[in-house]
């Protein structure tokens, strides 16, 4: 029997059919071997094989092959990486300027992980309506202009005001799409505005530290109304990325590598080459500074280094 995993508890994994109601399985330890580099070898998305047996239990015995997969650095550095999603549509990545401030870094290297793992991505700027003063709106002016002009969508939100949300759903609509962000960003809010049933658990940002405490504990597909579906995920603090080969990082930089084939070498690092036209694009701010910093964060990644900072 096959089916699609729509929920992902760490202990048990949800499958729908294509026929019948959902089955809670667990996975067999030779799937847990072959995915010894990861926590966990069975992600949303997936569609699967199960078995029931006698005495009810239901295993999850072999994967299909997956069309596309996002994943990230594990907090627990033994195991590697975490499959987030599989079989994906679309990565959605909600970010917000403040109250909690996703940091720039976080966004790139989210944004060049999807890239490299063939996954299109957008940015949704969700809590806009705090942006009141005209500083504040000139940041979220210049944030969704950078973004933009580099090639991704941007939506901007507010589930206060209902800014956005309907532009959103149709961003949505008809496709399978990862939904992911820090913590405190409004994930579940923005749901529970496109999807009334789910009347998922919202959660207050921490006074003292203004970040997002989760609510989301585990991963899981939501059906949108008018066709699709969303995979809402646990917020995340950092994205760390992993198996990236130091040569091919600025192919996930848009702007970088189209400037790149400026460059005097062919194997220019854009880090300390003479002719590099990469560095004069950022002197001359054709590419920020900020993109840039996130180029230099990721290829300067040791991940042997047991003592490196988590992003």
């Amino acid at each position: 029997m096959k089916g699609l995993v729509v929920k992902n508890t760490g202990s048990w994994y949800v499958v729908r059919p294509s026929e019948g109601n959902l089955i809670n399985c667990k996975i067999k330890g030779n799937l847990r071997l072959k995915g010894f580099r990861c926590t966990n070898p069975v992600a949303v998305g997936d569609t699967v094989s199960c078995e029931t047996r006698p005495d009810g239990t239901a295993w999850i015995t072999s994967i299909e092959p997956r069309r596309n997969y996002i994943i990230r650095r594990a907090s627990n550095l033994s195991k590697e990486f975490q499959i987030i999603a599989a079989n994906l549509d679309q990565a959605v990545l909600v970010v917000t300027l403040m109250n909690p401030v996703t940091n720039t870094t976080f966004i790139d290297r989210f944004l060049a992980t999807a890239m490299a793992y063939s996954v299109p991505a957008m940015l949704v700027i969700n809590k806009v309506d705090l942006l009141t003063d005209a500083d504040d709106r000139d940041l979220l002016d210049a944030v969704a202009h950078l973004y933009r002009t580099i090639g991704y969508p941007v939506v901007l939100t507010s589930t206060v005001t209902g800014q956005g949300t309907d532009e959103l759903r149709l961003s949505l609509s008809g496709k399978t799409s990862l939904f992911s962000g820090n913590s405190g960003v409004g994930k579940s809010s923005l749901i529970n505005r496109l999807i009334p049933e789910a009347q998922l658990r919202v959660g207050n940002v921490s006074e003292a530290h203004h970040t997002g405490m989760h609510t989301t504990t585990f991963s899981e597909m939501l059906d949108l109304p008018d066709g699709g579906c969303l995979i809402d995920t646990p917020g995340v603090k950092g994205f760390g990325t992993i198996d990236f080969e130091r040569s091919e990082v600025a192919h996930y930089f848009p702007e970088i590598f189209k400037v790149s084939a400026q460059c005097r070498f062919g194997n220019c690092t854009h880090t300390h080459e003479p002719g590099c036209a990469v560095r004069d694009a950022v002197e001359q701010s054709l590419i920020s500074q900020s993109r840039y910093a996130s180029y230099l964060s990721i290829i300067e990644d040791d991940p042997n280094d047991k003592y490196r900072k988590p992003y």
